[in-house]
């Protein structure tokens, strides 16, 4: 990896896994027969068999006792993204200044002075996050590289105040997804393609992909997602983390670039649940419809073994077929999960959230609608704010593209640019209303609220890699990954978690209940083999030629399921 002007890394895309092993100077031997750690660089600290895989509570036990400085710590995840990210990825470009302000908090620490249950740690943020400091905010795009934002985002300056360690910027799906009809998960312009640590060959998921690899891959201690449908929980549940999306308006928006107001939300990407509620009690910025509602300062008071017992949990069959996105090898797992769950005390209930295919997915069509007419006027608005771009508009994206198109549209075009393009950019407009409107009707008032009331529910489970995430996202509630183990080919699998409003404390005690029982955690082993890259795509070749999709009457079709990328069955 070298680093080139403007803080950009160009990563070496050709590396293959037997050079990448060659480069480490570690046999196969090693790779398989000790996960990550047995490839850790000699160059990490002494106390490098404790921070791999360490918690939150447990790396500040170590910083507090003096085993370890955050410094080393910092140190110790920037020698692992040296080694492992040419191969994975996960990482866009790290933070120059992270081992100042990791000494810095050090002599904190020694004064006797500790911002918050963060000091010290160094945390990766999505590359949609902005960070007002020498490192790009970029959507994983070159139109937004030397664009300058005005402050972090509310999310970082929480982080930093409590603490944190800014370590870098995380690799995505370029535009958070949002930009066109890709046929992969986790490639952006100035990432290349992230790779899953446990199967090189198997999905990361979008568009969070890095920040679910760096936290899985031990490249940092813990990551930030965000989701506007299935960007946190489709590639934590694809990488073996426990991944939160919270409730729409408990983490604030201000400072990331947008698609949608409607459904967007940041969230904690990690390891194990301990580390989820604590990110959680760090980020909540409550606005909008969370206003005026109680919410806890710090989400480890619910963690307590036992809260599954006499819990009901809602099972949607639908969403265990391969019609809704369910895949056989990973539902076997996720029933693991779900036996485990009555062992400990919870009931089964069968449940109907509703039929998302009925009217040729109108549902679907519906959430898609609604984020084209909302990103047309939301990503004007942020671009308003940047400084030294040209970039004002969505036009000017589309252009900038379009000029740029063998960099940018190699492997797949900008349909959803265009048709964001062509809605009115007026949030009155009634189909933008009328979407909106049936969309929140069949999401929560009879959906997921529903089948809480009449079947006396908790929460409801899915399969991971689902279509399930869509409904809590539209409804804005909670959805929490919740990792159970690994398919007998190495994909990592487990189950979603959603529930009503605020209901974070139930999701995250369930989580930790089951999470302690089965102890799903383990190292990734970097199984198969990177697939080849993905034939051109000829969209340059016939620019001059091409038509654009189009709206019909105001309103949009989808083909593939937003939060996974997969196609729906005709």
């Amino acid at each position: 990896m070298k680093k080139h002007n403007s803080n950009r890394f160009y990563l070496d895309h050709g590396i293959t896994r037997r050079k990448f092993i060659g480069a480490a100077a570690a046999g196969s031997a090693a790779l398989f027969g000790g996960g990550l750690s047995s490839l850790v660089s000699r160059s990490t600290s002494a106390a490098s068999a404790t921070w791999i895989e360490a918690t939150i509570p447990q790396l500040q036990a170590l910083m507090n006792s003096g085993a370890l400085t955050s410094v080393q710590l910092t140190t110790d995840y920037l020698n692992q993204i040296a080694t492992f990210n040419p191969l994975l990825h996960a990482v866009i470009e790290t933070n120059p200044d992270a081992l100042a302000i990791a000494k810095k908090l050090d002599t904190e620490r020694h004064a006797g002075h500790l911002r918050g249950p963060l000091h010290g740690i160094p945390i990766l943020v999505k590359d949609n996050l902005a960070t007002a400091d020498k490192m790009q905010t970029s959507a994983g795009s070159l139109a937004l590289v030397g664009s300058i934002v005005p402050t972090d985002s509310v999310v970082v300056n929480r982080l930093r105040a409590t603490g944190a360690v800014i370590l870098g910027k995380a690799n995505l799906s370029e535009w958070a997804n949002f930009r066109g009809n890709a046929p992969f998960n986790g490639w952006s312009a100035r990432g290349g393609f992230t790779r899953d640590p446990y199967l090189l060959s198997f999905d990361p998921c979008g568009s969070s992909s890095g920040s679910a690899v760096a936290s899985a891959a031990n490249l940092c201690a813990t990551a930030v997602g965000t989701e506007t449908d299935g960007s946190v929980v489709c590639p934590s549940g694809n990488n073996l983390n426990m991944g939160l999306k919270p409730t729409v308006g408990l983490v604030s928006q201000d400072g990331i670039i947008p698609i949608g107001h409607s459904q967007d939300t940041a969230g904690p990407m990690c390891r194990t649940v301990t580390d989820v509620a604590i990110m959680l009690g760090v980020m909540q910025s409550p606005f909008g419809e969370v206003i005026g509602h109680a919410v806890p300062s710090d989400y480890t008071q619910f963690l307590k073994i036992g809260s599954l017992k006499g819990a009901r949990i809602g099972i949607d069959s639908r969403y265990f077929s391969t019609a809704y996105g369910g895949e056989n090898d990973l539902v076997k797992v996720a029933q693991k999960g779900l036996d485990a769950m009555q062992t400990l005390g919870a009931t089964l209930v069968p449940t109907d959230t509703g039929n998302p295919s009925q009217q040729n997915f109108k549902f679907y069509n519906d959430e898609f609608t609604v984020l084209l007419y909302e990103f047309k006027v939301q990503i004007a608005q942020y671009l308003a704010g940047l400084s030294n771009t040209s970039m004002r508009t969505l036009a000017d994206l589309i252009a900038f593209d379009i000029a740029h198109c063998e960099e940018e549209m190699k492997y797949f075009g900008q349909e959803v640019f265009e048709l964001s393009e062509q809605t009115s950019g007026n949030l009155n407009d009634p189909a933008y209303l009328s979407a909106r409107s049936d969309n929140l009707a069949f999401a929560r008032t009879n959906g997921i609220d529903a089948a809480l009331k009449k079947d006396n529910l908790d929460a409801i489970v899915a399969p991971t890699y689902s279509f399930a995430s869509s409904l809590p996202a539209v409804a804005g509630y909670p959805n929490l990954s919740i990792s159970v183990g690994l398919t007998p080919e190495g994909k990592p699998a487990g189950l979603w978690m959603y529930s009503g409003f605020l209901k974070e404390p139930t999701l995250l005690a369930f989580a930790y209940d089951l999470e302690q029982a089965i102890k799903p955690r383990t190292q990734p082993g970097l199984l198969g083999s990177v697939p080849p890259e993905p034939p051109d795509a000829g969209i340059c070749a016939t620019l001059a030629t091409a038509v654009a999709p189009r709206l019909v009457n105001g309103r949009a079709q989808i083909s593939r399921h937003l939060g996974t990328g997969k196609p729906f069955s005709p």
